[in-house]
């Protein structure tokens, strides 16, 4: 057996609607920065240290409601640090949640068929009847029949990511952008997920999607 195999067929993605929800919430949540502490920039501690060495100076020089004005100078400092890490946290997070509430799986994506080869990854789907060819395979060059047939080489990728459960790559042919999931379940399937990190990182090194790019 090599040790890098390649798909003899297509294999059915059956890519499910929660699967879709599951790959973009794990990618949110390994692509952002955590908001924690360690994520304040240099010039934040500095403004905070400050604030703090000026209230408890005033909390030991000052007695009486004077220090009223320092108590308040510690609780906004508590204040900024909560919204800063757990708010913005919870902000963005719902943000996230919010717009896939409005993004759904593309239709053609339920009867996907992906293959690996050493040329490229292909992809398989069912010709439509009118002859148009699917939005996923737009500016790839199709192969006919009952099924239609395109490959991405692996010098269209432009940038990938790999989460627990997925990997996920974005690419380019022909001025046409797009993207794929493929969930590691399918190498139950005998699906060769090694083979695609392999090409995947011969094509570009460095790991990481670029948000602005994703073709929504």
């Amino acid at each position: 057996m090599a040790l890098y195999p390649y798909t003899l067929q297509p294999i059915a993605l059956n890519l499910t609607e929660d699967e879709f929800q599951q790959a973009q919430f794990e990618l949110f949540e390994q692509s952002n920065p955590p908001y924690t502490l360690k994520s304040l920039k240099t010039k934040e501690w500095i403004v905070i240290a400050v604030v703090v060495a000026l209230a408890i100076a005033g909390l030991l020089l000052v007695s009486g409601y004077s220090t009223a004005i320092f108590w308040l100078m510690l609780i906004l400092v508590v204040v900024y640090l909560l919204v800063r890490t757990i708010g913005l946290r919870w902000y963005v997070k719902k943000e996230f949640e919010k717009q896939m509430a409005e993004q759904q799986m593309p239709e053609e994506m339920k009867a996907l068929k992906i293959g690996v080869q050493q040329h490229g990854l292909v992809m398989s789907m069912p010709a439509p009847n009118a002859g148009v060819q699917p939005k996923a395979m737009r500016g790839m060059q199709m192969r006919g029949g009952q099924q239609q047939q395109a490959v991405i080489p692996w010098n269209a990728i432009k940038n990938w990511e790999e989460t627990d459960d997925y990997i996920f790559m974005l690419f380019e042919i022909k001025g046409q952008q797009g993207s794929q999931i493929i969930p590691k379940r399918l190498q139950q399937q005998k699906f060769p997920i090694d083979s695609v990190r392999k090409h995947l990182q011969e094509a570009v090194p460095v790991r990481g999607l670029q948000p602005e790019t994703i073709t929504k």
